[in-house]
């Protein structure tokens, strides 16, 4: 399978690195970046061929993966166009919907994924979908790619894309801002900034990976922590006297909206 990544960004280092990883070869892989120094960087960490320019290499690509932001997607299809055969196209651009791709390529080889950050280190989450002109074999090929960097989720109904966009795709900055007010008031508390971070991180790592494992939801685990009148009660009431879950699902839903509106 020979792969062409169209941008050079941090989602396409993740995937490429989780692919080497996963057991493809350097010499499948291409990369088209326009920027020479990270074309460097890249070639340097993953041995893989750099392109400056679009050109005839791109015909022998039987995958496409579009990584560039959503504002640069029609320039990068404008330019690249001239140059493919029938590749099978697999997009990471967030908001930019499949059917934009395929009129705008001609083609309805088209799978359109959401990954997260945490697939720089092979822990992310993808949501994917499939255009009807995608084969079961492009399907398990677009799949081998993203599950290289964790678990893939595959949905029937495009539109939930944008929701998932606002809750796993932008969900690590919640995880993180909630993170960073944890650390701000152990430090206020007396802590160091090590001691602060590492009780902090360790607690969002250990509690996660514990609901990952455990059989019961996350309320009976949360039920457990909570015993009548002590700390952790006193604190989810304040939790709830300043409406912290209805502040959250406000965010989310901003986020779906906004994502929405990029894909219009």
């Amino acid at each position: 399978m020979t792969v062409a990544f169209i941008g050079g960004g941090n989602m396409a280092d993740a995937l490429i690195g989780g692919m080497l990883h996963a057991g493809f070869k350097p010499p499948e892989i291409d990369v088209l970046e326009i920027d020479l120094a990270r074309c460097d960087e890249l070639a340097a960490r993953h041995s893989v061929r750099m392109h400056p320019q679009p050109g005839a290499w791109l015909q022998a690509s039987e995958i496409i993966v579009l990584a560039v932001k959503p504002q640069q997607i029609r320039e990068a299809i404008t330019s690249i166009k001239p140059h493919l055969r029938q590749p099978l196209v697999l997009s990471i651009a967030a908001g930019v919907r499949s059917q934009t791709i395929s009129e705008s390529l001609g083609t309805d080889h088209v799978v359109r994924a959401m990954p997260n950050m945490p697939a720089l280190i092979r822990a992310g989450i993808t949501a994917a979908t499939a255009l009807s002109g995608v084969s079961a074999a492009g399907r398990a090929d677009a799949d081998r790619i993203l599950s290289s960097v964790g678990t893939v989720i595959w949905f029937d109904d495009e539109s939930l894309l944008d929701n998932v966009t606002a809750l796993s795709g932008s969900g690590p900055a919640y995880v993180f801002y909630f993170i960073e007010a944890m650390q701000k008031v152990a430090r206020e508390m007396g802590f160091d900034e090590a001691q602060a971070r590492a009780l902090t991180l360790h607690t969002f790592a250990g509690s996660a990976a514990l609901a990952m494992q455990s059989h019961e939801s996350v309320a009976a685990l949360r039920q457990k922590v909570t015993s009548k009148g002590g700390t952790t009660a006193a604190a989810l009431a304040k939790f709830d006297d300043d409406k912290v879950d209805e502040a959250i699902a406000r965010a989310v839903r901003a986020a779906a909206a906004r994502a929405r509106e990029l894909g219009s």
